[in-house]
């Protein structure tokens, strides 16, 4: 039984009928993805990662509580998948129970300020880190982890060196020959698994471990999803009608998909969503841009283009059936703001007819909508959710005939920005 529910009741009519008869191709796909035939097919280890994770629990768990016992704050250096990912989970499960630690993200960007401050900051505060890069010379986390491990090594002198956690490859790069020669302890990033796709592995799982969030709920939701998603057959895998729809609509000369969520829990799970499916999809002059929106709030902004703007948009609504916590609207005798209808309503209850108001009101203006419904935001709905997505967005790429798993454009900018800093060897 599926434990997510994808509605297409308000998607392109024309295009409903169209997701059956590409049966034979996805069937294919799926043969490829688990027989590991296609383009990439290197860094497909995240396929029965929920199953293989599980021996790693005890250590990740361990070090998070010594995390835990120690520090006030853990800093996680990282970018891209070495983030996002972590940063999704810890937003996700906000109000699901209080963190034991606080975690707060560097080596994301390069402004000075945020770093600059975070310095200041830790400076009073009991902290540990965790620095997560496969090669460890990529510039954003390479230059954040210089100035916190300058930093950890003033403060705590000797003892600094179990203060800092390393997520790296199994046996090289700059920052596994740093880890062994400083006996950090060290975590693994699978040589199979990109870093879009590592979630389920140490560079998701310690900072939602740390913070105290249950590993074992988050995996068990996965592994349902794994064994959900295993069947090829179209019709009851909800992973890969949704990746066939969008590239249907894709086909139809679609250009943009918007995730649209109701919670601000998901803000994060949104970032996630448009690195997973933008830098798996966005090659050789393809696929749907990804974009993101939090509703209510960019209904006073975006609502006007979504709902009377060009027609290449689609709309993928997250919505979430239970909250964690609510709120009733209290009675006011005067009644100045008009409000008193909604006396004694739960506010779960006024966001809910936003959204379906939403969702039709820009149904009928042409913005063909899938929605995929969560049961509550738990960790077990985390691990789920993931798996699913990174399920389609592999045959959603599958699809386009790219190769899902690597991202050749991203090097571009990196060139240009080494010549003009005179890195040496970047000079032409």
């Amino acid at each position: 039984m599926s434990y997510l529910k994808l509605d297409i009741n308000y998607a392109n009519k024309t295009l409903k009928k169209d997701i059956l008869p590409m049966q034979q191709k996805v069937c294919e796909i799926h043969e490829m993805i688990h027989n590991k035939t296609g383009l990439g097919n290197d860094f497909l280890g995240w396929v029965d990662l929920p199953n293989k994770i599980q021996k790693e629990l005890p250590q990740i768990t361990e070090a998070a509580n010594k995390i835990r016992s120690q520090s006030e704050v853990l800093v996680v250096i990282g970018i891209g998948g070495s983030y996002l990912g972590a940063q999704a989970g810890l937003d996700y499960l906000n109000n699901y129970e209080a963190p034991h630690v606080e975690v707060i993200f560097a080596g994301h960007q390069l402004s000075s300020t945020y770093l600059s401050k975070l310095v200041r900051y830790l400076e009073y505060r009991e902290f540990s880190i965790n620095v997560i890069s496969k090669s460890g010379t990529t510039t954003e986390p390479a230059i954040a982890f210089r100035v916190l491990k300058e930093l950890i090594e003033k403060k705590y002198g000797k003892d600094a060196k179990d203060r800092i956690y390393v997520t790296t490859d199994q046996k090289r790069g700059a920052l596994y020959q740093l880890a062994v020669k400083e006996d950090y302890q060290r975590f693994v990033i699978p040589d199979d698994v990109g870093g879009r796709f590592s979630v389920l592995t140490a560079v998701g799982l310690l900072p939602l471990a740390a913070a105290g969030y249950n590993l074992n709920e988050i995996i068990s939701g996965a592994m349902h999803a794994q064994n959900r998603y295993f069947i090829d057959k179209l019709e009851d895998n909800e992973a890969y009608q949704y990746a066939v729809l969008r590239y249907l609509y894709y086909t139809e000369g679609f250009k943009v998909e918007a995730i649209a969520s109701y919670d601000y829990e998901l803000s994060y799970l949104a970032e996630w969503w448009k690195q997973l499916f933008g830098e798996s999809e966005g090659k050789d002059g393809k696929a749907l841009f990804p974009a993101s929106a939090n509703f209510t709030t960019d209904l006073h902004s975006l609502g006007q283009y979504f709902q009377d703007g060009p027609r290449f948009l689609i709309e993928t609504v997250l919505s979430v059936d239970k909250v964690a916590s609510d709120i009733k609207i209290p009675f006011v005798e005067e009644d100045n703001d008009g409000l008193n209808y909604l006396a004694g309503e739960k506010l779960s209850y006024v966001n809910k007819q936003a959204m379906l108001g939403t969702i039709q009101a820009h149904h009928e203006g042409g913005v063909p909508i899938m929605e995929i419904k969560i049961p509550e935001l738990t960790p077990y709905s985390f691990g789920y959710l993931v798996y699913f997505f990174e399920k389609a967005c592999a045959m959603s790429a599958y699809l386009l005939e790219v190769n899902p798993f690597d991202q050749p454009g991203v090097e571009k900018y990196k060139k240009n920005m080494f010549k003009l800093l005179g890195k040496p060897g970047h000079d032409k």
